[in-house]
């Protein structure tokens, strides 16, 4: 294409590195490095491409780390984003081949809970001199598909950069989704690995330093109106706030119209810590792993504001919760997307402007007293029910997973950042933890991937220098992605893992208990004589495993040892494990049962008495079922 001006002679990757480390993003009147750091594995996709680039550039233009697996590199970038608030991201490198589909698995958790990473997977040539290559997948009705095609649909941005000059529009097209926060998500460059090394004259405009603003649209005056007189004619009002609390900075003035009003906050698990635990409006989380408190009040609520949620199953505990007949809907949302939802009013804006657009509204405005004395009791009652699971009868005893909990409560500070994301830890942390500050809760489960917490701790503490970062996975979760645990130690960044050892897939188990499925497929122990896997326990030992790969480790076998342990993790100034042997719930005080339905079908027909049993009830829940329209 024609260039006017000065040129600067680079290759594709090297052109890439020096774009990403001159793009900023700018929100408050601050200004912040979208691309922090890459990460990468290298192989013949990216080695002389991107690797090349990233060693002649130095750390200081682009600082790089070395990962053990392309998904769980994913996974540490998420977990850097979320913790930046959205401002700051980072991209990773790969390989072609199983390099780029390892990405799949990270890119779908990134795009599905709105949280930014920049993928650069290796493609095979794009001048074709030999075909096939290497790891290249041979499609017979398409001759320009790669196995990078599967990245299009958990992707918000695609391209394949097939000539160097491509690269410029493709670049700015990639910044323009990740700084945007209604669209973020996943963005990905295919980078052919010819293209990569490709030297082209590019214009020095492109390398100036750019700045993308944030937007935070505030609500269209007109909705702003119906939600206001809409929430003023409410008896039980019920606000449930979700990610975009956070994302947007609206805590502050979400305690404010809460404090105001009168209303009271529940919280989907994106959305919790909003509020601190004892905030009076505080009530816990909502749905199917929810409080008592928040699900009482979410059905007989005549009017929810939702703010900055999706409204998934587990919130609406599959459209079974929110039972009054005439309940109506009033959603503040930066997505037109998910306003649209549960038939509700649309508030179509940031949640930081909208909120105190609707506290303005409000002035003057709060719920019945006997209402807020209502809420206010049961409150205190499920604090009552907490107290009761994390309360273990002896400091000699083995702890339950609740606490382990409740053990980790009496250590932490509103510094510390729990991360968590699968098994039965999220619905015990849900219902039981008390969130400190604003973003001590990091429970991802939008997509609920296991493996997602040892590496997403490394992306937290890279974001947030000198906070305690905990990492807490059970046995299950461990085994699927402990590798990064070598990252932990290389770089020497002190996250704190905790590994919880009930023996296998415990909350699948419990949900197939549930369902008619007898735990079938869920337990880590030998093959009996019969050929189910109901025999020992397995003998494998995830304390030493965690030690072989560099990690200082702490067994504790007591909730005196947990104690101790966990205390001394917290002071560490490196990788630490605590390694714990549950005891089951079900011989000492456990967390509180579900709150709320959960819609997974049971066979409609079967000869096993617990399937046929768990069909009967499946039934008589799912007549609660309803559309909200």
């Amino acid at each position: 294409m024609p260039v006017t001006g000065t040129t600067r002679r680079l290759t594709t990757a090297q052109a890439l590195i020096a774009f990403l480390a001159r793009q900023y993003t700018a929100c408050d009147g601050v200004n912040q490095r979208l691309i922090g750091a890459t990460w990468g594995i290298f192989g013949h996709g990216n080695v002389a491409g991107i690797g090349q680039a990233l060693l002649e550039s130095g750390p200081e233009v682009m600082p790089f780390h070395q990962g053990r697996n392309e998904q769980t590199m994913v996974h540490a970038a998420v977990g850097y984003a979320r913790q930046s608030g959205r401002l700051s991201a980072h991209a990773v490198t790969t390989s072609i081949g199983p390099g780029a589909t390892n990405l799949v698995t990270g890119a779908a958790l990134a795009t599905v809970n709105h949280l930014p990473v920049l993928l650069l997977p290796g493609d095979t040539f794009a001048t074709r001199p030999a075909d096939p290559v290497l790891q290249q997948l041979e499609v017979p009705y398409a001759g320009d598909v790669s196995v990078n095609d599967c990245l299009r649909p958990v992707s918000r941005y695609f391209d394949r950069v097939a000539r160097p000059e491509a690269l410029i529009p493709a670049a700015l097209n990639a910044m323009s989704v990740l700084a945007d926060p209604a669209n973020t998500g996943a963005v990905t460059l295919a980078l052919p690995q010819d293209v990569q090394a490709e030297a082209y004259d590019w214009p020095d405009e492109f390398f100036r330093e750019r700045v993308w603003p944030v937007r935070a649209p505030a609500v269209d005056r007109d909705q702003l109106a119906d939600a206001a007189q809409e929430l003023r004619r409410a008896r039980r009002p019920l606000i449930v706030v979700g990610g975009g609390v956070r994302h947007a900075r609206a805590q502050d003035v979400l305690g404010a119209l809460a404090e105001h009003t009168g209303i009271p906050v529940a919280s989907t698990q994106a959305g919790k810590g909003a509020l601190p635990h004892d905030h009076p409006q505080d009530v816990g989380g909502i749905g199917h792993t929810g409080t008592a408190t928040a699900d009482a009040l979410a059905r007989t609520a005549d009017v929810v504001l939702g703010v900055g949620t999706r409204w998934t199953d587990f919130t609406t505990a599959s459209a079974t919760l929110f039972a009054d007949p005439d309940v109506r809907f009033v959603n503040l949302n930066i997505r037109p997307a998910d306003a649209h939802k549960m038939g509700g009013r649309q508030l179509v804006g940031d949640a930081r402007t909208g909120l105190a657009a609707l506290g303005d509204a409000l002035k003057g405005h709060r719920v019945p007293a006997d209402y807020e004395a209502e809420y206010a009791h049961l409150k205190g009652e499920w604090e009552r029910r907490v107290d009761v699971a994390y309360t273990p009868a002896s400091d000699a005893a083995r702890p339950t997973q609740a606490q382990v909990l409740g053990v980790l409560d009496t250590l932490v500070t509103g510094d510390d950042i729990l991360i968590n994301a699968a098994g039965s830890l999220p619905g015990d942390l849900h219902q039981l933890w008390r969130a400190r500050s604003r973003d001590q809760y990091h429970v991802e489960y939008g997509y609920s991937c296991m493996g997602y917490e040892i590496p997403a701790a490394i992306g937290v503490a890279l974001a947030a220098p000198g906070r305690p970062v905990w990492a807490l996975v059970g046995d299950g979760t461990y085994l699927m992605n402990p590798t990064e645990i070598v990252t932990a130690v290389q770089e020497n960044i002190p996250i704190k893992v905790v590994i919880l050892d009930n023996h296998g897939y415990a909350s699948i188990g419990g949900l197939s208990e549930a369902v008619g499925g007898e735990r079938f497929g869920t337990a880590y122990r030998f093959r009996a004589p019969d050929g189910a896997c109901d025999g020992a326990p397995l003998p494998v030992d995830l304390a030493a495993n965690a030690a072989s790969l560099g990690m200082r480790v702490r067994r504790a076998g007591t909730v005196r040892d947990l104690r101790e342990a966990l205390a001394w993790a917290r002071s560490a100034d490196g990788p630490t494990c605590v390694y714990v042997e549950t005891e089951t719930p079900d011989t000492v005080s456990g967390p509180p049962p579900s709150q709320a339905w959960w819609d997974v079908p049971v066979a409609e027909t079967a000869t096993r008495e617990p399937a046929v049993t768990a069909r009967e009830e499946y039934e008589r829940h799912v007549t609660a079922r309803r559309r909200h329209l």
